[in-house]
């Protein structure tokens, strides 16, 4: 095994049993935290600079949580790069700040890009705070700065779907 790789998945695993879960980070601080990652099953393969998590899988980097079957990570130079959601509907949950509703999201394969700050949802995707839903098929969801961006560029045919419902009257 690689020193890089082989440091980077130990650095992973040894927060595999030991991590307590706390909603109190606030968004700018999400990406200083690690990625910690919990599932049934886990495994490395060296060659290919890919670690794959299966059942259960549960990732959490501060306030981010994403509940998915199956999780595939791409090291590059020992760090992740790439993480891979997939298999049933894949489920995430932020705290964009102390006090915010929460941003949450689903989709059937999602894809997290931690030094973009960037989570892409494809395939039977939405997202929703409070009172407004977006629905399509491809959303980018900017978690440094709560940004949704719906919709393909290239498809005309493909067509987004918000729902904007008043605030209950008191």
């Amino acid at each position: 095994m690689k020193k890089n790789n082989k440091t980077a998945f130990t650095y992973y695993c040894a927060f595999l049993f030991c991590f307590t879960v706390t909603n109190t980070w606030a968004l700018s601080t999400d990406a200083e935290k690690p990625i910690v990652i919990d599932s049934n099953t886990a495994s490395y393969d060296d060659k290919t600079g890919t670690s794959i998590y299966s059942g259960n899988v549960v990732s959490i980097q501060g306030s981010i949580k994403v509940n998915s079957d199956k999780l595939t990570v791409y090291f590059v130079n020992g760090e992740a790069d790439k993480l891979v959601f997939t298999g049933r509907k894949a489920k995430f949950k932020q705290t964009p700040n102390e006090g915010d509703e929460d941003i949450t999201g689903e989709a059937l394969i999602g894809e997290f890009y931690p030094k973009k700050n960037l989570l892409v949802l494809m395939n039977d995707s939405t997202v929703w705070q409070g009172n407004t839903t977006y629905s399509s098929n491809y959303i980018e969801y900017d978690i440094k700065t709560s940004l949704v961006k719906a919709g393909e560029k290239s498809s005309d045919s493909k067509r987004v779907h918000v729902v904007l419902k008043p605030k209950p009257a008191n």
